[in-house]
């Protein structure tokens, strides 16, 4: 009978340890509230910087875009003020040739 009450003793400890580490459903809710809340908030983040990323993705795109057609204009303009000085120079030489000639 001691023999069994000892175990019994034993058993009941053994018991209570664990139900000190158990949490009662109340909190174990609120835990899973809490944490759910924190998910949200994460994802609404992520969410808002994806959306930024989006918009500083598409504002380099357009710049450069922007950046090749102002490098297309500037070739353009350095090619005609190289190529339209040697125009009229050789205009010139070619009126000062046909004046001389006659």
């Amino acid at each position: 009978m001691s023999q069994l009450r000892e175990d019994l003793r034993g058993d009941i400890a053994q018991l209570a340890a664990r139900l000190e580490q158990v949490v009662t459903e109340d909190v174990y809710r609120a835990d899973q509230r809490a944490v759910e809340q924190r998910i949200s908030q994460v994802e609404a983040g992520l969410s808002h910087l994806r959306g930024d990323h989006e918009q500083l993705v598409e504002r380099a795109s357009q710049q450069r875009s922007e950046d090749q057609v102002q490098a297309a204009a500037t070739r353009r303009l350095v090619l005609s003020s190289f190529v339209a000085p040697l125009l009229v120079m050789v205009v010139q030489l070619w009126l000062a040739s046909k004046g001389t000639a006659s």
